[in-house]
Formats: structure tokens, C-alpha cells, sequence
């Protein structure tokens, strides 16, 4: 027999399933107390599939309600947003990569003369880049002591003493010379071979008197050497002072500094023919010299 109920209870707007709305979830409506003793909602005790007379569907359903047999209809995903596009940070990178190297060089080879100040704008007119790579490069020579900061002006090249030079020159020594003496005794006389092209690079190098091509050729031939201990920190750190030694002092002169390079250089071959033989004492003496510049 069809029950209907009461038009009031289950017909009116207050308990009707409201409109369903896109991307929002449906909660199933609570039965009231009434509604349960009768037998018409969710936790009624009496059987709740009565169907109406004109579908032949449990009542709850005809009405949209929620029942326990019915499985919810699942939200809509909501669309995944586009990746956003990638900015061309290493593009951005690599140009400020290239002025460092350029600007490096050029501290090298003295077209940034120690005491001088260069502005970033000038410097970016001058490699054909805007202010703002010069300037984040020029940040990072102040970091390593290459330049100082002017306010409202630039950078001015720092002008570096025979004192500083040593202190570097001791810093190396103490890093390198007891890894060196060990590599002496644990490699074997064919990897030493290997290296002596690196080592020709630097005599070519030095042949044209270019500081900065032959400051590249020194010190990839130094970390070639030093790389055979298998210790990165130990490279990368070594590199640095290395690089810091190069700067030249304020009363370098052009027609001294062929002749530095060659006597720099002949050390290269010296120095991985004693490496080879395992003679201790002579890498000892190349190597002091050698960071040292004393000939």
C-alpha cells in the first residue's frame, strides 16, 4: 500500500534537495525524528524502500534525496592549472657568468688598473650588456676582495701589496704542499704523464706573455694535479686562493711579467717529473717556490 505522508514535510522548500552546484560537495540530508518512526528516512527501523505509484522508485529517491543504496556522485575535479612558464634565469645566469670570466680577466691582465673606479653602466657599455649583470658580477669580485664598493660611483679595483701576496701564497702552501707529498707516494709515475700536455699549455701561454690566458692554463693545469686526491672541497678552495694570487700587484711591469710567466711555467714540467720519481724533497722545494714566486 503507498504511503504518501504528510504533503508538508517532505514537499516543502525547507527540506527539498537544493540545485546541485559545480564543484561543491553533496551532503546527504538528515532525517528528522518524525520521518524515522514512520519509516521514510535513512535510520528508519522499518523497511525504507516504499515507491512511489508513479516511477515504482524507493520514495527517498523520487524526492532526490540521498539513500544507503545510492553512491554519491563525486565532485568535478577541479582543472589543474598550467605550469607556469619558466623564466630564463639561466640565460640570465649565464650571461653574468660570461662578464665574470671577462671581468676576471681583465683584472688579470691589468685593463682594470688597481685604485681605479669603474662604474657598471660604463662596464656594461663596454660588453655590450646592461648595468645589471656587470653589477651582480662586480658583487661577487667584492666578495673575493677583488674590488671594493663606492657608493654612488662603483667599483674601485683594490690595490694589493707584496704582504698580501705572501699571506696567499703561505695559505696555499700550507693546503697543497702536504697533499702533494702524499699523491708523491701513492700515483703511480703514468698518471703524472698524463698531465704534461696541461703542463705545455701553460709554457705556451707564457711564451705570449698574456696574463690572463696563461692565469686560465696555470691553474686548470693545478687543478688537474690536485683533482688526483679525489677531494672536491679541496680543489674548489685551493682554486680560489689560486685565482686571488694571480691579481697582479700595482707596480707589475709588462716587461718583467713574460719572463715571471716563463720561470712560472718551467716549474709545471719540473714539478711532475719529481712527482713521478717520488722524490719528497724537491717537490717540497718546487712547490714553496713555486706559490711563493720565488725562483
Amino acid at each position: 500500500m503507498q504511503h504518501a505522508g504528510p504533503q508538508g514535510t517532505h514537499g516543502s522548500p525547507e527540506t527539498r534537495a537544493p540545485a546541485s552546484h559545480p564543484g561543491a560537495v553533496r551532503v546527504p540530508p538528515q532525517a528528522r525524528a518524525a520521518d524515522v518512526d514512520r519509516g521514510w528516512g535513512p535510520g528508519a527501523s522499518a523497511p525504507a524502500a516504499r515507491r512511489t505509484a508513479d516511477t515504482g522508485a524507493p520514495a527517498d529517491v523520487a524526492r532526490g534525496e540521498h539513500t544507503h543504496s545510492e553512491q554519491p556522485i563525486p565532485a568535478p575535479r577541479a582543472a589543474q592549472p598550467r605550469p607556469a612558464q619558466p623564466r630564463p634565469v639561466v640565460q640570465r645566469s649565464s650571461v653574468r657568468g660570461q662578464i665574470l670570466d671577462a671581468l676576471r680577466s681583465a683584472l688579470v691582465g691589468g685593463e682594470l688598473a688597481p685604485g681605479e673606479v669603474y662604474s657598471a653602466p660604463a662596464l656594461g657599455d663596454r660588453f655590450g650588456v646592461s648595468a645589471t649583470p656587470v653589477r651582480e658580477a662586480m658583487q661577487q669580485l667584492a666578495l673575493e676582495g677583488a674590488v671594493e664598493v663606492v657608493p654612488n660611483r662603483g667599483f674601485r679595483v683594490v690595490e694589493r701589496g707584496a704582504r698580501e701576496l705572501a699571506e696567499l701564497a703561505e695559505v696555499r702552501a700550507l693546503i697543497e704542499l702536504p697533499v702533494l707529498l702524499r699523491l708523491a707516494r701513492t700515483v703511480p709515475a703514468e698518471r703524472w704523464t698524463e698531465l704534461r700536455p696541461l703542463a705545455e699549455a701553460t709554457a705556451h701561454a707564457a711564451s705570449t706573455g698574456c696574463r690572463a690566458t696563461y692565469a686560465e692554463t696555470d691553474r686548470a693545469f693545478h687543478r688537474a694535479v690536485l683533482s688526483l686526491a679525489g677531494n672536491t672541497q679541496l680543489v674548489q678552495i685551493a682554486d680560489d686562493l689560486h685565482r686571488r694570487a694571480q691579481w697582479p700587484l700595482v707596480d707589475t711591469k709588462a716587461d718583467t711579467a713574460r719572463s715571471a710567466l716563463m720561470a712560472d711555467a718551467a716549474d709545471h714540467m719540473a714539478l711532475l717529473d719529481a712527482l713521478a720519481a717520488r722524490d719528497a724533497a724537491v717537490v717540497q722545494s718546487l712547490v714553496r717556490g713555486h706559490v711563493t714566486g720565488a725562483h
